[in-house]
């Protein structure tokens, strides 16, 4: 009888020699690259973080930079400070995006805690929106919540 093709295959893997290799622990793997990364974190403080932002909103020469900005700077978790609201909204009128000034107070509205800190904001605000012609939502669509 002729061997088949499974008895030779399996002749030649009983007889091959098996290479393993070692296996490292994963913390021995990710460790450094931990290391690496977190050697020089730096937490900013709320007023560097105030700071980089006026300066970013005032260099901004188009929609996408304001609009990339403004992304950034509501990620975090905390509320802009009304100083980098106001470059934000000058950026925005400098570039002629109503929109997203616009946008901008919805922004504030939902970061803040309550209506209290809201109504702050708009209060604060209210001479500068009156100055470069900014309307609410909540004028524009009264019927919308």
């Amino acid at each position: 009888m002729a061997p088949t093709v499974l008895r030779i295959s399996r002749q030649l893997l009983r007889h091959a020699p098996r290479i393993t290799r070692p296996v490292l622990p994963l913390s021995r793997v990710i460790a450094p690259a931990i290391r690496a990364y977190s050697a020089d974190a730096h937490e900013e403080s709320f007023e560097e973080f105030t700071a980089r932002y006026e300066k970013e909103f005032d260099a901004v020469n188009d929609v996408f930079e304001l609009q990339r900005n403004l992304n950034n700077a509501f990620a975090y978790d905390l509320v802009p400070a009304p100083s980098v609201i106001v470059a934000a909204l000058r950026a925005a009128r400098r570039v002629n995006d109503f929109p997203t000034a616009v946008r901008v107070f919805e922004g504030i509205k939902a970061k803040v805690e309550n209506p209290g800190q809201y109504q702050q904001y708009l209060d604060e605000l209210k001479p500068l929106r009156e100055e470069l012609g900014i309307t609410l939502k909540e004028d524009l669509y009264p019927e919308l919540p």
